[in-house]
């Protein structure tokens, strides 16, 4: 593989903005980091993509981030981190937001079109098949984040070991009913996490209780608090109740919370809770979760972008982040019982 802008950036000791910066002539750079810039370019060989300098030059400053939903802490936190690797490139962001699951396509086409922007970042959006050949038709650098295609450059988070660890967590913990919460319909990432979900009971010799397992349907978007207070309240109707629940997301939890409360049931002594995401209240309410790096996931997924406009010709990348259990007070019964058994 030849020389990329990553290794000059490496080198140089600078960001793959300023690489970038310094071979389409901005004046944003000193003159002697591009000197250095240009000094080590030379000395490893570096041939610039001749078309990518052409259309950097010509380009509206402006890249395009695709939405499902703003209002929401997990993609709160992945603009922040875009909007931070942005701050050291020329480019600007562009957001398009879907207020409907089924308006996302639109958005998309709206994003795509000519002149509006010089790339775009896709965020929780699977690609159809036709989907895909429709954006390779374009021509226009992509980034998915929080999704996966073989076709273009992706940062996601291993759903299905996520799912896996927070169950397990209960298990270890010695919880024996363990329910789950999802959204209906399932999108991937849901679907991800209720798979692992369901082989860490399997692998625990226990039993996938359907009953157990509920998904809101809230609209438009499932992974909302509203969803995760109805799941709740279907899984409390059930009997026996279980004694614990992994829920598919932070803020889905943060509803089960509200219907626990309101139906005097303690946490974790009657019911211990998982969620995920790790989003940034979730520390204030005591959940425990599996974390993702959805700031660094942002910050990266821009990076790429700009990595893929400076050189189009660059192998497709696909990142996938471990998630990490974080233990709060929500599941944490061996402790809860170790200060019952003290007082």
């Amino acid at each position: 593989m030849g020389v990329t802008i990553y290794d000059i950036a490496k080198e140089a000791d600078v960001s793959i903005a300023t690489v970038s910066r310094v071979f389409n002539e901005s004046p944003r750079v000193s003159p002697a980091t591009r000197e250095r810039v240009l000094q080590i370019a030379h000395g490893l060989n570096y041939q610039p993509h001749v078309s990518a300098q052409s259309l950097a030059r010509q380009n509206s400053h402006l890249i395009s981030a695709v939405i499902p939903v703003i209002a929401n802490y997990f993609y709160m936190e992945i603009i922040r981190g875009m909007q931070e690797a942005l701050l050291e490139s020329d480019y600007d962001l562009l957001m398009y937001a879907a207020p409907k699951p089924e308006a996302v396509g639109n958005q998309l086409e709206r994003a795509a079109q000519k002149g509006r922007s010089e790339g775009l970042l896709i965020l929780s959006t699977p690609l159809s098949d036709a989907r895909a050949k429709r954006l390779k038709t374009l021509r226009r650098p992509v980034v998915l984040v929080d999704a996966l295609h073989p076709d273009f450059d992706s940062i996601s988070v291993d759903n299905r070991k996520g799912g896996y660890m927070a169950t397990r967590h209960l298990v270890d913990q010695g919880f024996e009913r363990i329910a789950h919460i999802t959204i209906n319909p399932e999108a991937p990432p849901a679907a991800e996490r209720r798979r692992g979900y369901e082989e860490a009971l399997k692998e625990a010799g226990m039993k996938v209780d359907r009953a157990l397992i509920a998904g809101g349907s809230k609209k438009p978007f499932g992974f909302v608090e509203d969803s995760g207070y109805e799941a709740m309240q279907t899984i409390l109707s059930r009997s026996p109740r279980p004694d614990s629940v992994f829920v598919a997301s932070d803020v889905q939890a943060l509803g089960a919370m509200r219907a626990l409360r309101e139906n005097g049931v303690a946490m974790p002594d009657d019911i211990a809770l998982v969620g995920f995401d790790d989003i940034q209240v979730s520390e204030y309410v005591g959940l425990t979760t599996l974390r993702q790096p959805t700031y660094e996931m942002g910050k990266l997924a821009v990076q790429k972008l700009l990595q893929r406009i400076a050189d189009p010709e660059h192998p497709t990348t696909a990142t996938v982040f471990s998630p990490a259990l974080i233990v709060r007070s929500s599941s944490d019964a061996l402790k809860q019982k170790a200060i019952h058994s003290d007082t």
